[in-house]
């Protein structure tokens, strides 16, 4: 029976862009000279994972240009080329193109193969030319060591008895080596059990295999390549070459002898996939999968066994009141707690369900140190990052959504934050800057600071710019905060000129909105000569949100505890009306504005609550705070968002829906939303 190979293929794609990211990860980490064993077979391991995986789903392409990568990784592993600065940006150069042919090749699609040719060309000129031995390497006693030459090879391939289950088929590497020399095959029968003890699934023979023929070593090795982590291998050169030594005297050398024993293979500690459905031609997956640690899903499990329990125990009680035919105040009592430990039952697994999204921001932080080493670099910039709170966990989609405003955030650092060299030591600083990249929790929510020493925002300038540009007038009394909040403004920007880093005044702006959009904010503090923090505040997750419930009329709406300030009753000297601006309402020496959320919903009430009755929400949004004038507080709760825009329409001022206990459904709150749409109110009443 022929299996279709297309189920497979994402699983292959997932692990081969892990594969990328454990490689550039360990070249950003290789310094010239000799490297970490360690961080250099690790680079070779991902590689040769990444070849071996695409040549068995039939991405030719991407296993010829791995295989080059590979060859030059291996020259550098085994001390035949000594890493320099120069073929480790090649390597990553490299890197970069093989993530767009398996991006290309998941979507369906070629890659551009010009990029793919001159990247191989790249790779294949370092190789060609003159390799740069290590001293560690060059320090033998001998004045010339001939390579070991074979003119043939005894193989021992024992094959471990779940390699049949992986769909690989051992007399396709006996063809394969076949096609290397003459081949001799000896099968041993030793493993082979009793008949009644046979698992058709199993693979219970070895065999003694004597190839005869000019291959090499690494050509042998490479039809075994596959399956190196699924059997036990010994390699034996036939006939060994002389080593020529400074005596002269011929010392005839050892046998080669290498070894790769396999272990059963276990199940994976990590939920591979929640859904693999196979990519289609010219389309990126809607949903990508999410790896799980074990201990998340033995949780779940257990949860899940508690609810069944409890679920059991209700059924009970209801079948023995409906034998009964009456209700004791005991069954009431055993109801009760039987609902409380279904509530408790319900709650922990919606934590449980929770921990599995949640995974640590290294996935996120990842990407930043070849941005920092690759900008800088181009700059003429001396920086160093550091990344603090890498375990810090948060919703997959959180990660997904942060990234791209993180990566604008941090160009900006680099860009218009820390000083190149001259300009550092001109000020008294060390040449190298330094930016700072910190996760934590803080209460429900989880803070990203993105942190530099540079030379910090000039308050003075910025206000000047946005004068210019029409964005404020020069009567208008600002804080610091507020200027600094000026820089999200559209078409602001400080840079002197254009480039394709910045100046073109757009991005921050984007990037206030793309983190509002999750429900979070950002801050600015800076310092000028001392630095800026870019502090950004995000719900851990985007399925269920902490909430205020408020009454407005008759309507029940949720405002995002994360907006909130504080709640207050005002009282009639508090207010203060500002001609051509409404109502606003004294609070610690600061006017703020009032929004009366009745009228922004044009809300049918037929007994108004008079504003010195009311109660005020003080919310905070696009840097600015105003009170939402309601009628009622009534509580607290989680609540599970719904899309509004999936399930009904779009609908300004509001970021989803919820469903209540009651059953009735309330609006979730969007704060930057309803200040916009009051804004847009005010000024058509002025038109009016």
């Amino acid at each position: 029976m022929a299996i279709d190979m297309a189920q497979f293929h994402q699983v292959f794609f997932e692990e081969s862009f892990e594969g990328l990211g454990v490689m550039e990860t360990g070249l950003m980490e290789l310094e010239p000279g000799t490297a970490d064993v360690e961080v250099i077979n690790s680079i070779f391991r991902a590689a040769h994972s990444i070849k071996g995986g695409s040549g068995t789903f039939g991405f030719k392409d991407i296993a010829d240009f791995t295989h080059v990568m590979e060859t030059l990784l291996d020259d550098m592993r085994e001390g035949k080329r000594e890493i320099t600065d120069s073929n480790t940006d090649i390597l990553l150069r490299a890197t970069d193109c093989l993530k767009e042919m398996l991006e290309a090749a998941q979507a369906g699609d070629q890659a551009d193969p010009q990029r793919v040719i001159q990247h191989r060309q790249e790779l294949q000129q370092e190789l060609d030319g003159p390799a740069t031995i290590s001293s560690a390497a060059t320090a033998s006693p001998a004045a010339a060591v001939e390579p070991v030459q074979a003119s043939g090879w005894h193989i021992q391939f024992k094959p471990a008895p779940n390699m049949l289950q992986t769909g690989n088929d051992p007399m396709a590497i006996m063809r394969e080596l076949a096609e290397l020399g003459e081949l001799e095959l000896v099968p041993n029968l030793q493993r082979i059990p009793r008949f009644e003890e046979l698992d058709a699934e199993d693979c219970y023979l070895a065999w003694d295999l004597t190839l005869h023929g000019e291959a090499s070593e690494a050509q042998v090795r490479e039809v075994f390549a596959w399956v190196e982590d699924l059997c036990e291998l010994k390699l034996e050169p036939l006939v060994v070459a002389i080593t020529e030594v400074e005596s002269d005297v011929a010392v005839e050398q050892p046998p080669l002898t290498t070894e790769t024993k396999a272990e059963p293979v276990k199940p994976s500690s990590d939920a591979k996939q929640a859904s693999r459905k196979p990519v289609t031609a010219g389309s990126q997956p809607a949903a990508s999968s999410i790896r799980v640690d074990t201990g998340k899903i033995d949780a779940l499990i257990n949860m899940v066994g508690e609810l069944v329990i409890t679920q059991s125990m209700l059924g009970v009680m209801g079948e023995t009141i409906e034998e009964q035919q009456a209700v004791t105040l005991q069954d009431i009592e055993k109801m009760r707690n039987g609902l409380m430990q279904l509530e408790r039952n319900t709650r922990e697994l919606q934590e449980s369900v929770m921990q599995v999204r949640m995974m640590p921001i290294s996935f996120s932080f990842s990407r930043f140190p070849r941005l920092v080493r690759d900008l800088s670099g181009k700059m003429g910039k001396k920086i160093e990052l550091k990344l603090i709170g890498e375990t810090t966990e948060v919703d997959k989609t959180v990660i997904e959504k942060i990234a791209d405003p993180l990566v604008h955030l941090v160009r900006n650092s680099i860009d218009h934050g820390v000083e190149l060299p001259e300009e550092r030591r001109a000020a008294g600083k060390p040449e190298q800057g330094t930016i700072e990249l910190n996760a934590y929790h803080l209460g429900g929510n989880i803070i990203i600071e993105i942190k530099d020493d540079g030379k910090g925002m000039d308050r003075d300038k910025l206000l000047a710019k946005a004068i210019d540009k029409g964005l404020v007038s020069a009567e208008d009394v600002l804080s610091d905060k507020q200027v600094f909040e000026l820089i999200f403004m559209p078409g602001f920007s400080t840079a002197e000129q254009v480039s394709d880093v910045s100046g073109r005044g757009v991005g921050m702006d984007v990037v206030r909105r793309n983190i509002q959009e999750l429900g979070g904010g950002v801050e600015i503090d800076s310092a000028l000569g001392v630095g800026t923090t870019m502090k950004i505040r995000l719900p851990l997750t985007l399925a269920i949100l902490d909430g205020q419930t408020v009454r407005v009329a008759q309507e029940n709406y949720i405002i995002p505890i994360i907006s909130i300030v504080e709640s207050i009753q005002i009282s009639p000297e508090m207010l203060n009306r500002v001609g051509g601006q409404g109502e606003t309402f004294k609070l610690r020496d600061e006017y703020l504005p009032i929004i009366k959320l009745h009228e922004v919903f044009a809300v049918e009430d037929s007994a108004p609550v008079r504003l010195s009755e009311g109660l005020l929400v003080v919310v905070e949004a696009d840097g600015e705070q105003v009170g939402l004038l309601v009628d009622d507080l009534l509580g607290q709760q989680q609540v599970v968002i719904k899309s509004l825009e999936s399930n009904y329409k779009k609908i300004e001022g509001f970021s989803g829906a919820t469903i209540l206990g009651d059953g009735s459904v309330a609006l979730i709150l969007d704060m930057p939303g309803i200040l916009r749409l009051n804004k847009k109110l005010a000024k058509q009443a002025q038109a009016a």
